[in-house]
């Protein structure tokens, strides 16, 4: 099975740290984030993309080091155009009928990983309290995913997109559009899919976005080895 990381990103709120590192490659224990990621994923992974813009040559090498995943690449996002737009550069890479996709620079435990590489198709979710701050996920009444909405003016708790999909091939069969970002969204993808098919939700045990300096710090201090060892 393939597993598709993103991992495209300048780290603008990171700064200065990713002046001169990626910030996947940025450290947590004395591990990078991509190296805590690549070694959380399942055992039926066996080959990892990994999407690349910002300093890639540096992504690169730590792939040809990683001894987690017996093969991986990487695809190389020419301008930042949104997560859609990343993903959908996978496509004639791809050698597999289902595929992981993962954000680069979050951590996920390796069981829930694991539940959501058993899907046909799926998204990880976690409960959150204030989901202004969020992509939110509306269900239909069967459970499984109705539509995924940024940012919805709704009060909490409401299940967030965590980022982390298991996607059969027929997601690229819709056309993505630009947001109002001016970007092509990933989640337009799990939208689209989610309206031909069903999409299971899988609920998180553990999730961390890295998205700021103090979560970044707060991570030294985490044990990581329990959420995120061994793969499964």
């Amino acid at each position: 099975m393939d597993a598709v990381i993103l991992a495209a990103g300048l780290g603008t709120r990171l700064r200065p740290h990713t002046l001169q590192t990626p910030k996947p490659l940025l450290p947590i224990n004395g591990l990078p984030i991509l190296g805590w990621s690549v070694g959380a994923l399942p055992l039926s992974v066996d080959r990892v993309l990994v999407v690349t813009h910002y300093l890639a040559e540096q992504i690169e090498a730590f792939l040809r080091q990683q001894t987690h995943v017996k093969e991986s690449c990487t695809v190389h996002q020419e301008q930042p155009r949104g997560t859609g737009d990343a993903l959908r550069a996978c496509r004639d890479k791809l050698r597999s009928d289902r595929f992981l996709v993962l954000n680069g620079d979050d951590l996920y435990g390796a069981r829930d990983l694991a539940a959501l590489a058993r899907c046909s198709a799926g998204v990880l979710v976690q409960s959150v309290t204030e989901p202004k701050h969020w992509g939110i996920a509306f269900l239909k009444p069967d459970g499984t995913l109705e539509r995924l909405v940024e940012k919805p003016d709704i009060e909490g708790p409401q299940l967030a997109n965590a980022g982390a999909y298991v996607f059969p091939r027929e997601v690229f069969d819709a056309a993505l559009t630009k947001s109002t970002r001016g970007e092509y969204e990933i989640t337009d993808y799990v939208s689209a899919l989610a309206a031909r098919r069903p999409v299971q939700i899988v609920l998180a045990e553990f999730w961390l976005p890295i998205g700021t300096v103090e979560v970044w710090q707060k991570a030294q201090g985490m044990d990581l080895e329990s959420v995120m060892r061994p793969r499964t």
